[in-house]
C-alpha cells in the first residue's frame, strides 16, 4: 500500500476538508436539530451547543478524507480560487434580497426560520385561547393556514406546520439568534460561496489547479446561481452539501485507484460522500433524485470490483431514509402535497434498485454484455450524448409539453399569459424550452462546447468499461450530475415563472460551465503542445470567452439589483400598527398570502386567515368576523381586520376606523414565461386595517 508524501505547498487537502466539513455540519445539524425541534427544545443555548458539537464531529470526519496524489494546488492557484470565491460571496451578500413576505419560497423559508427561532419547536403549537377558543377553528372558513404554512391538529390543540424540510430553518435560525435579519440574509451568500469552493476544488482535481478559480467565478457569476444565493432559499445549502459530496466521492475514487490511504480510509470516505449526497434530503426532499442515480453508479462499480461502493450506498440510502422519516414526522402535509411527483420518483428508485440487484446477480453468475456491444460501447455512449442533447434542444420544433389545465399551477400560468399578452393555454409547462433556459444565461456556444466535452468524457467512460484500467476519478460524480441534469431538462417540474423557475437549473448550469472550462483548458493544452504557448493561450482565451462573455452579459443587468429591498422596513411598519391585544383577521387573498404568517412570526400577534370560499361572500365574512370579535373581546382582546387590495374590501364589511397602515413600493422579480428576465418590476404594498362593526 502506497502512502503519499505530504507536499506542504499543496493547499488542496486543507481546502477540501473545509468544504466537506462544512457540508457535513449542515447535514448533522439538520438531522440532530430536527429531533430537538420536534421535542420543542430548539432554543439558543441548545442550538449553538448542537452546532458546535456537530462542527467538531464534522471536522473529525473530514480530516479522514483521503489525499490522493496529483498536481498540487499551490499558493498562487489556491489564492486565486479563494479570492475569487470571496469576491463573489461579498458581491452576493452586499446585493442580498429582502424577500420577507411569503410570496416565494425564499421568504417562506425565512418565515419558517423566524417561527422556529422564536418558538423553539416545529411544528408550532397555537394556544386556542389566543384566537377566541376552539370555536374559531371549528367554524367553516376560518383557519390558521397560509401559503407554505399548514394548519394541523384539532381546534382544541391546533398547530402550524411549515411546508418544507426543516434543514434550512435550523441553519438560518443560528444567525437569526446571533444578529437578526442582516446576518440571516447574508448566510445564503456564505453557503453559496462555500459551494463555489467545492466546485473549484473539484475542477482543481480533475482539470487542473489553474482552472479552479475561473470555473468557480463563472458559476458564481451565472445569474440563476447569484439570484438564489441572494435569498434564503434551500438551494445554497443543497449546493454546498451536494458539492461537498461530489468532491468527497471524487477524492475517494482517485485515492482508491491510486491505492493510497487504505480500505479503512476508503470506507470512511465512502460513507461521508454518500451521507452528504443522500443527506441533502434534510435540506431538499427532491435530493432523492441524486441518491437514486447513485444506485446504478454503485452497481457498475461493484461489477468492476470496487468494494467501496457498498459503504457509499449505505451512507446515501441511510441518510435519505432518515430525511424521509423527518419529513414524515415534521412535514407530512408537504409530502402529501407533492405526492403526485414524489410517488413516481420513489417507484422509479425501487424499480432501479431491483434491476441493478438482478443485473449484479447475473454478472456474478458469469453473464456479461456481448463482446461486440462492449467494443462499440465508447462510440455508442458518445453518440447517445450528442443525440440526446440535440433532441432536447430541438424539442420546441415538434413538441408542446402540457399538464392538467385544472392544476393550480396551470391556472397561474393562464393568468400570466393573459397579463403578458400571450395565447392563453394554462396547461402549457414550457418544459420543451428547458435547453433555451440554459442558453439564456450562458449562451448557446457554451452549451455546444459542453455537449461535445460531455460526449468525449462519455467515450472515456465507455473505454474504461470495455478495456478496464483505472477508473476516471470524475466518473461517478459526472454520471450522477449528468443524470440529474437530464431529468431536470426533460421534466423541470416547476411553474415556468422566470427568474424564479431558473433555480431548477442549479445543477445543470454548473455542469455546463465546468465542462466548458474543462474543454477550454484541454484545447489550450493541446494547442500549446502542437503550436507553442502563444497559440495555446489564444485557444484557451477564445474558448473561455465564448462562455464567459455571454454569461457576464446575461448577468450584467442584474449586477446591483436587490429584490424587494425595503421588505424588512415594510414588515416593521406593519407590525408597529398592531396592538398587543389585537387578533388579526385577514379578509382578502393578498392579506392572507402576504401578512398572515408575518403577523404571527415577526409581529408576535395572533392571526386568522379566511378561506377562499368564505371570502367570496362578504356577508358571511362579516358574520364570521363578528362572532370571532365577540369571543376575542370576552378574553380581553379585539379583532383587527386586515386587507391588502383596497379599502373597499373593508368598506363592504362596514368596518370602522379604516386606515392605511402601509403604502410603499418595492422592486420585485419580474414574471415572464418566454424570454430572459432583464429587470425588476414595481410591487406596491398597501395594507388597510379596520375594526369589526358591532
Amino acid at each position: 500500500m502506497e502512502t503519499p508524501m505530504t507536499d506542504r505547498s499543496d493547499l488542496a487537502p486543507f481546502l477540501e476538508r473545509v468544504v466537506v466539513g462544512v457540508g457535513l455540519w449542515v447535514v448533522l445539524l439538520g438531522f440532530v436539530g430536527s429531533v430537538i425541534a420536534w421535542i420543542g427544545a430548539w432554543i439558543p443555548v441548545v442550538g449553538f451547543t448542537t452546532a458546535l458539537v456537530s462542527a467538531a464531529v464534522a471536522a473529525r470526519l473530514a480530516a479522514r478524507l483521503p489525499a490522493p496524489t496529483g498536481r498540487p494546488l499551490g499558493p498562487v492557484a489556491a489564492g486565486a480560487l479563494v479570492v475569487g470565491v470571496l469576491a463573489v460571496t461579498v458581491w452576493t451578500g452586499v446585493t442580498h434580497s429582502e424577500q420577507v413576505l411569503p410570496r416565494r419560497d425564499s421568504a417562506s423559508y425565512l418565515q419558517a426560520t423566524i417561527l422556529l427561532a422564536e418558538e423553539g419547536s416545529r411544528p408550532v403549537s397555537v394556544d386556542a385561547g389566543t384566537i377566541g377558543g376552539p370555536e374559531t377553528l371549528a367554524e367553516d372558513g376560518l383557519t390558521l393556514e397560509a401559503p407554505a404554512f399548514y394548519e394541523i391538529g384539532s381546534p382544541e390543540d391546533p398547530q402550524v406546520q411549515p411546508q418544507f424540510m426543516p434543514g434550512p430553518a435550523l441553519v438560518y435560525s443560528l444567525p437569526w439568534w446571533a444578529g437578526g435579519a442582516t446576518p440571516t440574509l447574508w448566510t445564503p451568500a456564505v453557503a453559496g460561496g462555500l459551494a463555489l469552493l467545492a466546485v473549484g476544488m473539484l475542477v482543481a482535481r480533475v482539470v487542473g489547479p489553474s482552472a479552479a478559480a475561473p470555473a468557480a467565478v463563472l458559476v458564481g457569476a451565472c445569474f440563476p446561481w447569484l439570484h438564489t444565493a441572494r435569498s434564503t432559499y434551500s438551494e445554497p445549502l443543497a449546493g454546498l452539501t451536494l458539492g461537498a459530496g461530489f468532491l468527497a466521492l471524487t477524492l475517494l475514487a482517485r485515492s482508491a485507484e491510486q491505492r493510497t490511504g487504505g480500505e479503512r480510509t476508503w470506507g470512511t470516505a465512502a460513507v461521508v460522500a454518500g451521507a452528504l449526497i443522500g443527506g441533502t434530503a434534510i435540506v431538499r426532499i427532491d435530493a432523492l433524485r441524486e441518491t437514486m442515480l447513485l444506485i446504478p453508479v454503485a452497481a457498475l462499480l461493484l461489477a468492476r470490483g470496487r468494494a467501496w461502493a457498498r459503504p457509499l450506498l449505505v451512507g446515501a440510502v441511510g441518510t435519505t431514509l432518515a430525511g424521509f422519516a423527518v419529513a414524515g414526522v415534521m412535514s407530512w402535509r408537504y409530502l402529501g402535497e407533492i405526492g403526485s411527483s414524489l410517488v413516481p420518483l420513489v417507484a422509479l428508485v425501487v424499480l432501479m434498485s431491483l434491476v441493478c440487484w438482478w443485473l449484479l446477480r447475473r454478472a456474478r453468475a458469469g453473464w456479461s454484455v456481448p463482446r461486440p456491444l462492449t467494443q462499440r460501447l465508447p462510440s455508442l455512449l458518445a453518440g447517445a450524448v450528442l443525440v440526446v442533447g440535440v433532441a432536447l434542444s430541438l424539442r420546441p420544433l415538434f413538441m408542446t409539453v402540457r399538464q392538467d389545465p385544472s392544476d393550480p399551477g396551470a391556472m397561474y400560468v393562464a393568468r400570466m399569459q393573459a397579463q403578458l399578452g400571450l395565447p392563453i393555454d394554462g396547461g402549457r409547462t414550457y418544459a420543451e424550452h428547458s435547453v433555451d433556459w440554459l442558453a439564456w444565461w450562458i449562451g448557446p456556444a457554451a452549451l455546444v462546447i459542453a455537449l461535445v466535452a460531455l460526449a468525449v468524457l462519455a467515450h472515456r467512460l465507455g473505454t474504461w468499461w470495455a478495456k478496464g484500467g483505472p477508473l476516471p476519478a470524475w466518473g461517478p460524480a459526472l454520471i450522477v450530475v449528468t443524470g440529474s441534469t437530464l431529468l431536470t431538462l426533460v421534466r423541470p417540474g416547476i411553474t415556468p415563472d422566470h427568474p424564479w423557475a431558473d433555480r431548477r437549473l442549479l445543477i445543470a448550469l454548473p455542469l455546463a460551465l465546468v465542462l466548458a472550462v474543462a474543454a477550454a483548458w484541454w484545447a489550450g493544452g493541446q494547442a500549446s503542445r502542437r503550436w507553442g504557448s502563444a497559440a495555446g493561450a489564444a485557444v484557451l482565451v477564445a474558448l473561455l470567452a465564448a462562455t464567459a462573455v455571454p454569461t457576464a452579459a446575461a448577468t450584467w443587468p442584474h449586477r446591483t439589483e436587490r429584490v424587494e429591498q425595503g421588505g424588512l422596513a415594510a414588515a416593521a411598519t406593519y407590525c408597529d400598527a398592531l396592538g398587543p391585544d389585537d387578533v388579526v383577521l385577514a379578509v382578502d387573498d393578498w392579506a392572507v398570502n402576504h401578512w398572515t404568517q408575518v403577523t404571527r412570526g415577526m409581529c408576535g400577534v395572533p392571526a386568522i386567515a379566511t378561506t377562499g370560499r368564505l371570502r367570496d361572500d362578504p356577508d358571511r365574512v362579516l358574520a364570521a368576523a363578528q362572532r370571532l370579535d365577540e369571543r376575542v373581546r370576552a378574553q380581553g382582546g379585539r379583532v383587527l381586520l386586515v386587507a391588502h387590495r383596497e379599502p373597499a374590501t373593508l368598506e363592504e364589511l362596514g368596518a370602522t376606523d379604516v386606515r392605511t397602515v402601509l403604502d410603499t413600493v418595492l422592486m420585485e422579480d419580474p414574471h415572464v414565461l418566454t424570454e430572459r428576465p432583464e429587470r425588476l418590476d414595481p410591487l406596491r404594498l398597501t395594507v388597510w386595517t379596520g375594526r369589526v362593526p358591532r
